[in-house]
């Protein structure tokens, strides 16, 4: 298709033509001057106006298929609005080419300044972006560069390995053990200056003296690499609390909520190794079956216990998540223990005083309740209710079942909370 010539050119008529038969450019071009002619008056000749370049070059782009031809017709103009529009009905007067019907039909008259405002629009804002990015930065940006070249000023050399630490690590009396350089200048970012970097799954001497002089958190990325570090560090040296970024992501990239959220979560390393060791499912069981026994080996004493129980639970109103309302001290203890386990993936069982029976892997949680049947008072755990989950406590007469989250509204005798109703 040739190049259109539009400096002068307001309009462009956008036309469809249809022809029963096989025809040539010429024909169709000869064929809109042939039959508009002496139709519009002298003042809208097509031949005058193209003379007088009020009306462009015409173009006419074909295609032939299956013995009929179908393509578009072109034509710029300089005329006004109602001129314009004139000159595109009058093509559709155009009935035959040749000796072959012919459809021609308008699709679009196009204002080509709405075109060249919308370049001209989008043109300035890429100038205008490239003025901006160009000019002096704000006072803010200019804050934030100094405050980092204060932090990379500020990351020190520790020990003969000549470790990535912030300048604190040496007085203060709690440290934070992350894997590299990197982690250690995003800790400096956001106030932590007390953080020290491994440099690697390798542990230094200098790390494993450092750990059994100071409180230790260990920070580590949300990966397998992670993981690992864990595992050496506490085969190596002492630990006391573990903690992880976000599945999948870093501590260099975290931000300052994600940070401070992850540091709240941390988990003492004796809970590391409950889960890493966790025993089986059935020596969970025994010990609290053993702790349970010896709260009282009377039975007379177990009779009059149960049937005090019966009745209080048979005078306390219902709730509207099954079960019992919930007392004041009740709702203080649960939601200390849901604090304590968070990030645990463990589960405590509790008896009817509130003390802590046992605490097992949220694996084992299922098992262990129908174990032990209806001398489980309430189980508080870290994760989200399942329908399973507290089917199971239902039959075993569980009165409360706490977790992080729910999924399912108790309609029995258990009571479902989560930390929105303990607050």
């Amino acid at each position: 298709m040739a190049k259109i010539a539009q400096v002068s050119s307001k309009y462009i008529i956008h036309s469809e033509i249809k022809i029963d038969g096989v025809v040539d450019r010429p024909d169709v071009i000869g064929a809109i001057f042939g039959q508009t002619e002496g139709l519009l008056g002298e003042d809208l000749e097509l031949r005058e106006l193209q003379k007088s370049g009020r009306i462009g070059r015409i173009e006419v782009n074909t295609e032939t298929k299956n013995g009929k031809t179908a393509g578009e017709i072109i034509i710029p103009s300089s005329l006004d609005k109602s001129e314009t529009a004139i000159i595109g009905a009058a093509l559709e007067i155009i009935q035959r080419i040749g000796p072959c019907n012919a459809k021609v039909e308008v699709k679009q008259i196009e204002d080509i300044r709405v075109s060249k405002r919308q370049f001209v629009i989008t043109r300035a804002k890429e100038l205008l972006k490239e003025l901006i990015d160009g000019v002096m930065p704000d006072s803010q940006e200019l804050a934030d560069e100094v405050a980092h070249s204060v932090r990379v000023m500020e990351i020190q050399e520790f020990g003969k390995e000549r470790l990535a630490a912030g300048p604190n690590v040496e007085e203060s009396d709690e440290i934070i053990v992350v894997e590299g350089r990197a982690d250690v200048l995003n800790l400096l970012k956001y106030g932590f200056k007390n953080a020290v970097a491994v440099g690697g799954t390798g542990v230094p001497k200098t790390v494993i003296e450092l750990c059994k002089q100071k409180t230790v958190t260990v920070f580590v990325d949300g990966d397998r690499g992670g993981d690992l570090i864990i595992k050496e560090l506490m085969g190596t040296t002492e630990i006391d609390y573990v903690t992880k970024a976000p599945d999948g992501k870093e501590v260099e990239e975290l931000t300052k909520k994600e940070i401070h959220k992850a540091l709240r979560a941390k988990v003492a390393v004796e809970q590391v190794n409950l889960e890493s060791s966790a025993p089986s499912a059935t020596q969970q069981r025994n010990n609290i079956s053993k702790t349970m026994s010896g709260r009282s080996n009377n039975p007379r004493t177990n009779n009059r216990n149960n049937q005090r129980t019966e009745r209080t639970v048979s005078n306390k109103p219902s709730s509207s998540n099954g079960g019992s309302r919930i007392s004041d001290k009740e709702k203080e203890a649960f939601n200390n223990m849901l604090e304590d386990l968070i990030g645990t993936r463990a589960a405590c069982i509790l008896d009817r005083d509130l003390q802590v029976l046992g605490k097992i892997p949220v694996s084992e949680l299922d098992n262990t309740i129908k174990s032990l049947g209806n001398t489980v008072y309430a189980v508080t755990f870290d994760g989200g209710i399942e329908q399973s989950l507290l089917g199971t406590c239902e039959k075993s007469g569980v009165r409360y079942l706490i977790g992080m989250s729910s999924k399912v509204k108790a309609t029995g005798r258990t009571t479902v909370l989560t930390p929105e109703q303990l607050n």
